[in-house]
């Protein structure tokens, strides 16, 4: 087990790098810093620091929805970039892609809903309509 776990915060380690880098490139500026949860089958990075100085210009004089839209964009032009890294360090399919931004604090989210390990997984449904896997 303890196997499992480093690999695992190698994984993330290495996803959070990976999304930072593609910000940083495509982007022009990556985030200061990242954090990403790996578990079961979700990939969470959160990318603090991410605005340019244009989008802070933006911001300040109240521009936010322009910056939200264009930052929305842009993630979803990079989706398949975001994906197929994960996709790479995980060794998983990418079966969903969400991204998110926040202004005060300044960060992103993005988000990855990995294909279950598990393909024989038995999924129960509640009464109030969501979802749970068994492993």
């Amino acid at each position: 087990m303890p196997d499992e776990a480093a690999q695992q915060a190698r994984q993330a380690t290495a996803i959070g790098n990976a999304i930072t880098r593609l910000h940083r490139d495509h982007y022009g500026r990556g985030a200061t810093t990242t954090r990403t949860i790996l578990q079961r089958n979700y990939a969470i990075a959160f990318l603090e620091d991410i605005y340019t100085p244009v989008e802070r210009t933006l911001i300040d004089a109240g521009q936010e929805d322009a910056v939200k839209q264009t930052r929305q964009v842009f993630q979803m032009a990079m989706r398949q970039r975001f994906s197929e890294a994960v996709e790479e360090i995980t060794g998983r399919k990418v079966v969903a892609f969400m991204s998110q931004v926040h202004f005060a604090p300044d960060l992103a989210a993005e988000i990855f809903v990995l294909e279950p390990l598990h393909a024989g997984a038995e999924t129960v449904t509640s009464e109030d309509g969501s979802a749970a896997q068994l492993v």
